[in-house]
């Protein structure tokens, strides 16, 4: 197979040993007095955002905190989150993040299915953890944050909320002196992440050491066009390829970025230390809002923004966005979710000196497993999701779960790769169903074609058969998409007693749209470019897709309502 291939980019990594907290030290020692992160009027630099760390993982100790305990961060985006995540893995302990937004009962549950010993919280959510760990089998200690612009505190001034376990108050803990980082070994535990839920009840993935700093160097040096090395007190840094290099990658030191993706989440967590690896001063969005989030890339000049297609989306809907001077964008990373190659068009309009990089990674594989080179001189395949990362292998697979299907033709994604991480914490019988011969499998149908380009058509779950044909939802999706009414689409399958099943499509019209579309004109749009039975044969015009909260379109929640219509 000939292979596409950024030029000047090594094929492999060479993997310095050693953890996220090498990797911070080394941040700080290359990039101690530049600024690291911006809430508001609350600035940590790079040396400061060690340092905070640093107090943090010892005050965690002294509060008995031991290595491989499990703690949790129960916090909406701001400066603190990044300051408590760093200082949890510092202390040798293991991040469990969790939705701040989820009920009680859902949060008790995750706390239990991880073990949890202590929490982060902040105040605007902290009445919802202080009924979950009532009853809890583990959690013996809380820690509130203060409230930052990015995480404002409740409406009005209620009471302290009280817990049932000892409490500590966040700067308490950064009064702890600063000891050196607590050292782990490869296979120690660094994350029990949940996956996202939208299909089923979330489970925690085992993020290994050496899962999450081997990922965070891919991402990082395909994204700078560089390679890691370790200097003599081990501190991990990047260094640039020159001859890898074009205007599109992020420079070491001297870019600007957002954070918006909720941290809690793989993708924003894991980009945290993305953004530590490249010494990218990073301002922090907590609720998203798409005309301010347009006004802070003016105003600060920024380099590199990334999120879901429902980001994406959101952007291109702001009223002037055409007009804006959005020129210092350099590269648009869209992650979570396929996204259509009509957007990135689009995209090209607004930001019209950046590149559109798409990417595919899931939580069990820490987070990025394929992403599209930076580099726009290389074609790229409508659709495509991207190229496999460094050192990462991908086969598309029949049914059977064994035979690679040739070239190009449709089956299941199955990866093998360092950031292939440890199975589901419990839960020995759902990681062998997964995991086989050093081998993950997604679950995602896809396509990989003679060179090297990823292209996903749809979760295995997702495909419907009617007639006993099978219909991917992804290409028919981008069909609609590419209607000048469509604003966004999704398709199902409801359950038909003569066919098995029907797809169904979501659509959301474009407000601002110049022509209109009823549901049999998007019909026979759709038939006028497929074979017969990948017909979309019904249409639901609606207000909004439901999202959760990742920016993910729920579709078990649309074959609810395809079933029930």
């Amino acid at each position: 197979m000939t292979t596409t291939w950024p030029q000047g980019l090594p094929r492999t990594l060479d993997y310095p040993t050693g953890s996220i907290a090498d990797l911070l030290a080394g941040s700080a020692h290359a990039f101690g007095d530049r600024t690291a992160l911006i809430d508001g009027d609350d600035r940590l630099s790079y040396a400061e955002l060690y340092e905070r760390a640093l107090r943090i993982a010892q005050g965690l100790r002294e509060q008995g905190i031991a290595p491989g305990d499990a703690v949790a961060v129960h916090l909406p985006n701001s400066i603190w989150f990044t300051a408590a995540y760093y200082g949890i893995l510092l202390a040798g302990a293991a991040v469990v993040p969790v939705n701040p937004a989820q009920p009680p009962l859902a949060l008790r549950r995750q706390l239990d299915d991880s073990d949890t010993v202590a929490v982060f919280t902040h105040p605007a959510v902290a009445r919802a953890l202080s009924e979950a760990v009532i009853g809890s089998r583990a959690v013996r200690l809380v820690c509130v944050t203060p409230t930052t612009a990015a995480a404002p505190g409740p409406a009005g001034n209620p009471a302290a909320v009280a817990f049932p376990v000892t409490t500590v108050a966040f700067d308490a803990l950064m009064k702890a002196e600063p000891a050196p980082a607590t050292g782990v070994g490869g296979d120690a535990v660094a994350h029990l992440a949940f996956t996202g839920g939208t299909t089923g009840v979330p489970k925690a993935v085992r993020v290994l050491h050496r899962n999450l700093i081997t990922n965070v160097l891919q991402v990082a040096c395909w994204r700078s066009a560089a390679v890691p090395s370790a200097d003599e007190r081990g501190r991990i840094l990047l260094r640039h390829v020159p001859a890898a290099r074009n205007p599109h990658h992020i420079p070491l030191a001297a870019a600007t970025g957002i954070s918006v993706a909720p941290l809690f989440h793989g993708m924003g967590m894991v980009s945290q230390s993305v953004f530590v690896a490249a010494g990218i001063t990073v301002k922090v969005f907590g609720r998203f809002d798409a005309a301010r989030y347009l006004d802070t890339i003016e105003e600060m000049g920024v380099h590199a923004i990334s999120g879901s297609p429902a980001l994406c989306h959101a952007l291109l809907s702001v009223p002037g966005a055409r007009e804006r001077d959005l020129s210092s964008v350099r590269v648009v990373s869209s992650g979570s979710a396929p996204i259509n190659p009509a957007v990135v068009t689009e995209l090209s309009g607004i930001f019209p000196n950046a590149v559109v990089s798409d990417g595919y990674g899931l939580t069990e594989a820490t987070m990025g497993v394929a992403i599209s080179p930076l580099d726009s001189a290389i074609p790229r395949p409508a659709g495509s999701t991207g190229l496999v990362l460094f050192d990462t292998e991908v086969e598309i697979r029949q049914p059977d779960r064994t035979t690679p299907v040739p070239p190009g033709e449709r089956g299941e994604v199955w990866v093998r790769g360092p950031q292939v991480t440890a199975g589901y914490h419990g839960h020995p019988e759902l990681t062998a169903e997964q995991y086989m011969g050093g081998w993950l499998r997604t679950g995602d149908l896809g396509t990989l074609d003679e060179r090297g380009w990823l292209s996903l058509v749809g979760r295995a779950k997702d495909m419907l058969i009617y007639k006993g044909y099978n219909v991917y939802p992804g290409p028919l999706e981008n069909i609609l998409r590419e209607h000048p009414a469509v604003a966004q689409a999704s398709v199902v399958g409801r359950p038909h007693m003569e066919h098995g099943e029907i797809p169904v499509a979501f659509v959301v019209l474009r407000t601002e749209a110049d022509v209109s579309a009823s549901d049999e004109d998007l019909i026979a749009y759709v038939a006028e470019r497929v074979a017969p039975y990948q017909r979309v044969r019904d249409v639901v015009i609606v207000e909004e897709l439901p999202l959760s909260a990742t920016g993910k379109i729920l579709k078990t929640e649309l074959r609810r309502r395809a079933a029930d219509s």
